[in-house]
């Protein structure tokens, strides 16, 4: 269905990639569901890593793997969309010599994943919906760029995406080995440095941004209190019932203990409903902060001069 609108609106055919299918001018490349798209200078290759960000496709392996064999000669574009990928990959893509194109997050209709990719810097253009054929019409006439030599660890990381294979040791080589747990398989993660700013992974291949990594840690706290919750609710309902079956035998003394144990396991659900509501607060503010952040960003000057 996108493949048939692309070809109608854009231009040029469009089409799911396949894997080894050779790269042509003049063509549009679709990621197909649950595969990332890489590119290795010469042709199209659908990985069988795990997920970044929470998906697969994602934008970051594409941009790592065009940075990495041919970074200088690309241009990498990051348009409206939620949560935080592809900032990485662009981030990779103008270190190793590409000219990188964000939408003002003023102008996208989801404005979280162009200013993230702006909070992480450097970015060469920041243009609006309507600015942007003539600016891209532009810079594919401009000859490339400085060549610039790709991280050893951008090798790794592409070959993970291709793959899904990693090992511990590979990783130790990449970031160093962090507290937290990865959100999706409970594995160990290391923590990696990239342009000021945090990104975790795991060995198994998944991948996230620090933002994420914090939402995926409140979540499990969320889940954890709510359950914690639960057993104290259910443990005071079972002490009712056995309170009852006293009272009904004539055990006064069996009654009272279980009314005292009802009264502490209320008390103790209590507190952590508590902790709920301030969590909830806490997140709402910091929630508020951010989008005070976003507003400051996006009324910043809508181009970028080119380095």
């Amino acid at each position: 269905m996108i493949d048939s609108i692309l070809t109608r609106l854009g231009g040029m055919p469009a089409h799911f990639a396949e894997e080894g299918e050779p790269a042509r001018r003049g063509r549009i490349y679709l990621a197909p569901p649950d595969r990332h798209l890489l590119y290795d200078g010469r042709s199209l290759s659908l990985g069988l890593g795990s997920r970044e960000n929470y998906s697969r496709p994602s934008i970051d392996p594409l941009f790592r793997s065009v940075a990495r064999c041919c970074g200088h000669r690309a241009i990498g574009v990051l348009m409206t969309g939620t949560m935080t990928d592809g900032s990485s990959g662009l981030h990779v893509l103008g270190a190793c010599g590409g000219t990188t194109v964000v939408q003002d997050p003023e102008d996208a209709a989801f404005a979280e994943m162009p200013a993230t990719a702006l909070q992480k810097g450097a970015v060469d253009h920041v243009a609006t919906l309507a600015a942007m054929p003539a600016l891209l019409s532009n810079l594919v006439r401009q000859p490339a760029g400085a060549k610039s030599e790709a991280p050893e660890y951008l090798e790794h990381e592409v070959e993970m995406a291709k793959t899904g294979r990693s090992t511990i040791g590979l990783m130790d080589g990449i970031g160093r080995r962090s507290f937290v747990t990865c959100p999706e398989c409970d594995g160990v993660t290391w923590e990696i440095e990239e342009g000021g700013t945090l990104r975790y992974r795991c060995h198994f291949g998944h991948a996230f941004s620090a933002d994420l990594v914090n939402i995926a840690l409140e979540d499990s706290i969320s889940r954890a209190l709510a359950v914690a919750v639960r057993s104290f609710d259910e443990r005071a309902e079972i002490a009712r019932e056995l309170e009852q079956q006293a009272e009904r035998k004539g055990r006064p003394s069996s009654a009272k203990m279980w009314r005292e144990r009802i009264a502490t396991l209320n008390l103790e659900a209590s507190i952590i409903r508590d902790a709920i509501r301030r969590i909830s607060r806490l997140k709402k503010a910091e929630l508020s902060s951010l989008e005070n952040e976003a507003a400051l960003q996006q009324n910043r000057p809508s181009a970028v001069v080119s380095r």
